[in-house]
């Protein structure tokens, strides 16, 4: 991995200034919502076990609105997914040529893992799980092996095998990561290499989505502390963070809450599961990205990002992020548009219909 590192990282620095300017400055935050059922009974929305997560951070009217589009590639750094499973089957999963992507047996750990988030993602529309935008790409690059047999909790990996698999997927296309590994013990030159991998994904303006651990404690990681990263902790279904997630300074500055509980995706034996966690409320931010860059094309991953956290982060004060909207986010990046339009003329605006 020949990747050079910096010590003033150039896409930090304009992150920072576009942070500063308009179209996303002096906006504040809309809010942090009460519980999501009430959110989504006021909305008129019939709420159903798989419905539930997404109208938690109100990602049913940015799904109405379409189901991705396939030069959104998102990668999935994981276990291993069972490729063949029915809900899979619409023919935007890809594997890394080289790298296995597909279980091998299928009741294990790794697998579970890998097909549950992959589902989330990517499973068809209909099916027993969120399905959040299954006409994006999906690069499977499994980090975990089958041979991982505990718990379905974050499974770990070594930071080389983290930081290559970053840099793998940047390299076949990717424009979001997914990460829902928690790192192992690692050495100050691991965690190097590590930082150089996720300030490369930084220069190339991939955005970098990871689970920010369940060890109901404050802390961090070289991952949940880099300033490119969006950490993500769980939020319960009422609304509320699960106090099992990792919580930090880093992390609440400028990370994201996701539905972390109740979540029903794909299992490769057969009929889905439910499980909670960071790495089960992850996805749930990829697959907005994922959505968003697709519904606004023209849209760069900074605005994107800045349209997601609201630019609150130099203002945030606490060790917890504020929960997704989706939609808030979705219309934000539509009156940018328009502004943008107006400003050139309506020639070179991003494609999204305007709210």
């Amino acid at each position: 991995m020949a990747l050079v590192g910096s010590t003033a990282n150039p896409c930090l620095v304009q992150l920072r200034r576009d942070i500063a300017s308009p179209p996303f400055a002096r906006r504040e935050v809309v809010r942090q919502p009460t519980t999501g059922l009430e959110r989504s009974v006021s909305a008129g929305v019939s709420t159903t076990p798989i419905e539930a997560p997404r109208d938690l951070v109100r990602l049913g009217p940015v799904m109405e609105r379409g189901t991705g589009r396939p030069e959104v590639v998102i990668g999935l750094i994981d276990g291993p997914v069972a490729m063949g499973h029915p809900a899979l089957s619409g023919g935007n999963l890809r594997e890394i040529s080289g790298l296995g992507a597909s279980c091998i047996a299928r009741n294990n750990a790794a697998c579970f893992h890998g097909t549950f988030v992959a589902g989330i993602l990517s499973a068809e529309r209909g099916a027993q799980a969120p399905a959040l935008c299954p006409s994006c790409t999906l690069i499977v690059r499994p980090i975990f092996s089958e041979a991982y047999s505990a718990s379905l909790q974050v499974p770990s990996a070594t930071t080389q095998d983290l930081a290559a698999a970053v840099v793998d997927c940047i390299q076949a296309g990717a424009r979001i990561l997914n990460l829902s590994a928690a790192l192992g013990h690692a050495s100050p030159r691991d965690e190097r290499h590590l930082q150089v991998a996720l300030d490369y994904a930084c220069r190339r303006g991939v955005i970098v989505v990871a689970a920010a651990g369940n060890q109901g404690s404050i802390g961090g990681s070289t991952i949940t502390r880099h300033p490119w990263v969006i950490p993500v902790v769980g939020y319960s279904l009422s609304g509320r963070p699960m106090t099992q997630s990792t919580f930090g300074a880093a992390i609440g500055r400028h990370g994201l809450g996701g539905p972390g509980e109740g979540v029903t995706s794909l299992s490769p034996t057969g009929p889905s599961v439910t499980f909670a966690g960071t790495s089960v409320a992850a996805p749930f931010v990829s697959g907005t990205f994922g959505l968003l860059l697709s519904a606004f094309p023209h849209a760069t991953g900074v605005d994107v990002r800045l349209a997601l956290t609201r630019s609150a982060a130099s203002r945030r004060r606490t060790v917890v992020p504020p929960l997704l909207d989706a939609w808030t986010a979705y219309r934000e990046l539509s009156r940018a548009h328009s502004r943008t339009s107006t400003h050139r003329g309506g020639g070179n605006g991003w494609k999204g219909d305007r709210q």
